[in-house]
């Protein structure tokens, strides 16, 4: 056999795709000639190519052992070592790669995309820059280069970036893909329905994509083909494609079951695996428990309305409290509390998730909780290095993370019950009332505003329900219409949250024989003048499958009471969880029937509505629901049975509080 011959042979299988036969002969080669450079560099991007990292990783790494000064291995090495999670080794791999052969527009992009995993975004922006000042139409660098502006919170530019790729490569998905995305959170939903849909057409086997496409829509009460599109994205889910994220499946999906599968598929396309912890097991006892809370929410954000007074109250003689922030450092007075709030506040967001992870671990960390889950913004990824002994879900994500390195998920028996457990991939903790902390220095404005002020007629039954436009569904939609047309002069008040869902909704009215003046909505102001505003409405609609949240006691904690209806799922429960804790528990129906009976006969009933206001009025700082205090004992009981169970050695396990 002849070496020479055989790699020529072997490399245009190679390039035909043929990987098996290539690698064949590249084996061959070996056998006779082990330390052949070109069949250990290219088994290695065989392997790369089958999404063998490790074993890519370490093909190469032999070939650069016999040609160190070779610069495309170092940058190959680079690339396995990024897919296996381990940025700042592939960072030194391409810095040797450009040493070698300085300005190769490829090693500049590629360093780019380490330097934005380890959150180094100026450097990284200035690689895409210099690869593209050397190579203006390459596409990848256009893309990357809009990733990093978005991560700076430049979306606009971002926009620019991702348009320039596409001017160069129209249907590139990746493109496409960022491009929905960024328009998402401008809330330009309809624009970025119109992405996505382009997504599908041109690569209908995108992740993510079909969920991205439906989460637009309903930003804007697009219903388009809602119960097919819903019922396709959970099909395919239960074959095992990522057709959704966790976060937009829960939007839409009814079963516990369906949205842990979801979860697990992310995770494990998502997060690192394999990767040794680094912390595992439990720290030597420290005097008092140390708690870390992590989330990109400590500023104006409703999970800080919530939390705040717990903050406050946590007992400093038995715990130590950090607060690891990686959100935007506004000047906001929730802000300037939350940082006095905390033993210790640090702001991680120039950091990458595992020197995050890493701070955790110096600190002694007992306990990590993380508020975010996979919201917005979210860096679940620092947990997925597990720098602290137990990690703990609570508040921000109200389904199960599906992720193994979470250990518990804070509910109660409302939110999941214990039928539901084997839905759950955490260990549940049930606090005694719900679930949802509450802070009871909310402050409402003094002021009340007239109808007329808020656009609402003097006289006439107002229903309301300020979610998130996301959450209306045409069925929920089709019974508020016949309230509407049952209830003489009745309006309904809905939250402003974009122009397009405004328009949708009062077309949907007008197809449903309900004449879209009888609906108004309500732009977004302060809090405490949005909450006072809640005095003038008199019944509370909520939303299924995603019920009020922060919402649903904001309308409670200004005696305004609220309807809901409870479905299996953790979202579509956590109304019935807090109107138990409010003591009214006969607001909770199981029927969208019931539902509208509940309503209509409310309606029809002042004398009963006016008993539930005086019930909310009365009871207003004494109910579970709004006594911090009284959730603080119940949350720390809570983090000393997992602090004693870990201690001991004993696994997370699930208990009642």
């Amino acid at each position: 056999m002849d070496p020479a011959t055989t790699f020529q042979q072997g490399l245009a299988l190679h390039q035909q795709g043929r990987l098996d036969e290539a690698e064949a002969l590249y084996r061959a080669i070996l056998a006779v000639q082990p330390a052949h450079f070109g069949a250990l560099h290219l088994t290695g991007l065989v392997h790369y190519q089958r999404r063998a990292f490790d074993a890519a990783a370490d093909w190469i790494a032999r070939a650069i052992a016999v040609n160190p000064g070779a610069p495309e291995p170092h940058s190959n090495l680079g690339l396995a070592l990024l897919e296996l999670r381990r940025p700042e080794h592939a960072l030194a791999s391409f810095e040797r790669s450009l040493k070698l052969k300085p300005d190769v527009p490829a090693s500049l992009n590629n360093r780019g995309n380490a330097l934005l995993a380890l959150n180094r975004l100026a450097e990284a922006l200035a690689d895409y820059d210099r690869a593209l000042a050397i190579q203006a139409n390459f596409v990848l660098a256009h893309n990357n280069r809009g990733n990093t502006l978005r991560a700076l919170g430049r979306p606009e530019e971002a926009l620019m970036a991702y348009a320039n790729a596409l001017r160069f490569l129209p249907d590139y998905p990746d493109a496409l893909n960022n491009r929905g995305r960024t328009l998402h959170e401008l809330k330009r939903y309809d624009e970025a329905a119109q992405a996505f849909a382009r997504l599908l057409a041109v690569a209908p086997q995108q992740p993510y994509a079909p969920g991205m496409l439906l989460a637009a829509r309903l930003q804007h009460c697009d219903w388009t083909d809602y119960a097919a599109s819903s019922a396709a994205i959970a099909a395919a889910i239960e074959r095992g494609e990522r057709a959704d994220v966790p976060f937009s499946f829960f939007w839409h999906s009814v079963s516990p079951r369906a949205q842990l599968d979801c979860a697990r598929l992310f995770v494990a396309a998502e997060y690192p695996t394999g990767v040794a912890p680094l912390v595992d097991g439990p720290l030597e006892r420290h005097e008092r428990i140390r708690i870390a809370y992590v989330s990109a929410d400590f500023h104006e954000h409703a999970t800080a309305y919530l939390m705040a007074e717990l903050f406050e109250r946590h007992d400093r003689s038995r715990f130590e409290v950090t607060g690891l922030s990686y959100g935007p450092p506004d000047a906001s007075p929730m802000r300037a509390r939350l940082r006095k709030a905390f033993d210790h506040f640090v702001d991680v967001s120039g950091m990458a998730d595992r020197a995050v992870a890493e701070m955790m671990r110096d600190r002694g960390i007992d306990i990590a909780v993380d508020l975010k889950g996979y919201t917005s913004g979210n860096r679940v990824g620092i947990f997925a290095y597990r720098g602290a002994p137990l990690q703990v879900a609570y508040l921000g994500f109200p389904a199960t993370t599906g992720a193994p390195f979470i250990d518990y998920l804070i509910a109660d028996r409302h939110v999941v019950p214990p039928e539901l457990d084997e839905a759950y991939s955490e260990k549940i903790v049930r606090l005694p009332d719900s679930y949802q902390v509450n802070d009871r220095q909310r402050r409402v404005a003094d002021i009340t505003p007239s109808r007329t002020d808020a656009g609402l007629p003097e006289q006439g039954f107002v229903f309301c329900s300020f979610n998130n436009s996301y959450k209306i569904r045409p069925a929920m939609f089709d019974v508020w219409m016949k309230l509407l047309r049952a209830i003489d002069g009745s309006v309904l008040w809905l939250l402003d949250d974009n122009a397009a869902a405004v328009a949708r909704l009062q077309a949907a009215a007008e197809a449903r024989g309900v004449s879209s003046s009888r609906l108004v909505f309500a732009p977004r102001v302060p809090l405490d003048r949005h909450l006072a505003r809640h005095r003038l409405a008199d019944l509370f609609l909520d939303t299924f499958p995603v019920n009020a949240h922060t919402t649903a006691s904001d309308a409670l904690w200004v005696g305004l009471p609220l309807i809901t209806l409870q479905g299996e799922t953790f979202t579509s429960r956590v109304a019935a969880s807090v109107l138990a804790a409010a003591g009214l528990p006969e607001l909770v129906t199981r029927t969208l029937d019931d539902y509208e009976a509940l309503a209509l006969r409310l309606a029809r009933a002042p004398a009963e509505l006016a008993r539930l206001k005086s019930h909310l009025e009365r009871t207003r700082l004494s109910s579970p629901l709004f006594d911090t205090d009284r959730f603080r004992r119940n949350i720390e009981s809570a983090f000393v049975t997992m602090y004693e169970r870990s201690q001991k050695g004993e696994p997370p396990a699930s208990f009642d509080v």
